[in-house]
């Protein structure tokens, strides 16, 4: 039977929500073995003179704990 553990992570970006994502996962990876899954829960972003600068995506990481 697998366990599997879901951390929480912001990532950002200055292209898009997708990079952001990705970023985060790429980060994530660094560290964590066996990321099975990611989970978008909310994207924002940070604005400077009406123009978005910064794209930010706070993820839900899942991954295979090993035993």
């Amino acid at each position: 039977m697998a366990v599997v553990k879901i951390i929480e992570l912001i990532g950002s970006s200055p292209i898009g929500w997708s990079e952001a994502a990705q970023n985060a996962v790429t980060e994530a990876a660094k560290t964590v073995k066996n990321i099975k899954g990611v989970h978008v829960k909310r994207c924002t972003a940070k604005v400077k003179d009406n123009k978005i600068v910064e794209y930010h995506a706070d993820v839900k990481i899942a991954f295979i704990v090993e035993r």
